[in-house]
């Protein structure tokens, strides 16, 4: 009896995490004290990147499949292509900034961070980044885009992936326990990348949070 009890248990505790990794929502915010108007946060249909979609060839007048490279995997559930949008008009050091917070994430432990990057949309050092907190210390500890590594490329832009040194450099240990996540865009105009001329905005899709791709905004 105890030893079923016991395997009970288990199966309850391994259902309870697979449906709070599964439930993870990437909730849009925009930090503007200051009332700027300068800032925008905001999941867009149509931005994102295709994994299971179609075209209307103009050539032949048929519909075909359409697969982008970059992402052949994806959020299941974005019947929308959405893309979350973060943009900061103007210069860097304006106080204020794009941002999505990471739903459901406390106290589930850390194994992956990710995002697919539209191409020709910022992706610098500082921003977009990861700002993680972990339970029990004080810190946050960031990666940034251009930090991580590429794993795929397609007509869409990159998938990018945190290693495991990657995160380790950041002060992220292997297993840590996750306090908060948040996404911070707070880069202007006046701090371009090699992907662009200072645009001063990103567009995310497929954000990677533990291998649950979250492809589309929080569901009311």
């Amino acid at each position: 009896m105890k030893q079923t009890l016991l395997v009970c248990a288990s199966a309850l505790t391994l259902a309870t995490l697979g449906f709070a990794q599964k439930n993870y929502e990437v909730n849009p915010v925009v930090f503007d004290p200051a009332g700027t108007n300068m800032i925008s946060a905001t999941w867009q249909t149509g931005l994102g990147c295709v994994t299971a979609g179609k075209v209307y060839d103009f050539t032949t007048l048929t519909v075909v499949p359409y697969l982008d490279t970059t992402c052949i995997t994806g959020d299941s559930k974005d019947n929308k292509n959405e893309g979350l949008l973060l943009a900061k008009t103007g210069p860097t050091n304006n106080n204020a900034a794009a941002a999505a917070t990471i739903n459901n994430i406390k106290g589930n432990l850390l194994t992956e961070l990710g995002w697919d990057f539209r191409k020709g949309t910022h992706c610098g050092a500082g921003a977009p980044r990861f700002n993680v907190y972990i339970q029990g210390n004080p810190n946050v500890h960031f990666v940034g885009c251009d930090a991580m590594t590429t794993v795929a490329a397609g007509l869409y832009g990159e998938r990018k992936r945190a290693s495991a040194g990657q995160l380790a450099a950041a002060g992220i240990l292997p297993n840590s326990v996750i306090d908060r996540i948040d996404i911070i865009f707070d880069e202007g105009q006046d701090t371009p990348t090699a992907q662009e001329a200072g645009n001063g905005l990103v567009v995310l899709d497929n954000i990677d949070i533990n291998q649950v791709l979250v492809g589309r905004g929080p569901q009311k």
